[in-house]
């Protein structure tokens, strides 16, 4: 029986039908389908998502729908990357399912356009920065005339009083964390963006006791300007009490809308990455 769905890795500029091996998922033979100056990277499946209950399976399908993707960027240039177990099939059986992955090209075609030239000779890289807390606390008690003052009042009291006295400490060094926090965004964003085309700020993410996630960026860099970009982390990673996690280049995920689908007469799974 054929397999009615048709899971896509990614959409590039071109009109090559060529096969690329059986690189897909499980195994599975990837090909282009072109339409409309456009070409989805597919692979044939059944009309239902990838899914397990082992987490390492669905790990090593993540990572070949990378490695894909990957292959697809040597063969075709910049490809419009789709999430993890995006999957097009049609609601009617008498509509092939090549067809139905080239109405969707052709629906789609003006996005695509414009998602390409969004995304054309650029990168995703992550960027999180981590400042350490033990370091800044040290540094506000020292520097701060109004905890250096409650801490000597406190020398003075009683224990019960005394601890009053720590709380207000402790509060006063939180809001000055709090404070210093937003600077230190304000300026480190700022510092990263002048050499971004675009910036996600994503959540942050708990570290461990040692360090304090600060900012977590998904960034949209021209590859002409990655170096550059080096070098304002490195700055930033030699600043006493902050690091910097660098990662990419990955596609573009970030900053690529979800497939639309121009006819009523097809279906789309789609998962996160």
């Amino acid at each position: 029986m054929e397999d009615r769905g048709r899971y896509i890795y990614g959409v590039a500029a071109g009109i090559k039908a060529v096969s690329l091996g059986p690189i897909g998922i499980e195994g599975r033979e990837v090909y282009i389908i072109p339409c409309g100056g456009f070409c989805a990277v597919v692979h044939s499946c059944p009309a239902e998502p990838y899914q397990s209950g082992d987490e390492e399976t669905v790990k090593k399908w993540v990572r070949t729908h990378q490695g894909v993707l990957d292959e697809a960027k040597k063969a075709l240039g910049t490809v419009i990357p789709m999430g993890f177990d995006t999957i097009l099939q049609s609601k009617d059986e008498v509509i092939s399912p090549d067809r139905v992955v080239k109405d969707w090209l052709k629906g789609d075609h003006d996005r695509f356009q414009a998602v390409m030239e969004r995304i054309k000779g650029r990168d995703e890289y992550g960027v999180q920065i981590f400042y350490a807390p033990g370091l800044v606390v040290k540094q506000i008690s020292d520097e701060s005339q109004e905890i250096r003052k409650i801490r000597e009042e406190m020398a003075s009291k009683s224990p019960g009083m005394a601890y009053l006295y720590k709380q207000k400490v402790e509060r006063a060094v939180k809001a000055e964390i709090e404070r210093l926090a937003g600077e230190w965004f304000t300026d480190f964003y700022r510092r990263i963006k002048g050499h971004c085309d675009d910036i996600v700020v994503e959540k942050t993410k708990k570290a461990d006791r040692n360090r304090v996630m600060l900012l977590n960026l998904s960034c949209l860099v021209a590859r002409e300007k990655v170096s550059n970009l080096g070098v304002e982390l490195e700055k930033i990673n030699n600043t006493e009490g902050f690091s910097v996690h660098f990662s990419g280049p990955w596609p573009p995920y970030s900053f690529v809308a979800q497939p639309t689908i121009a006819t009523p007469d097809v279906k789309v799974e789609s998962n996160a990455v």
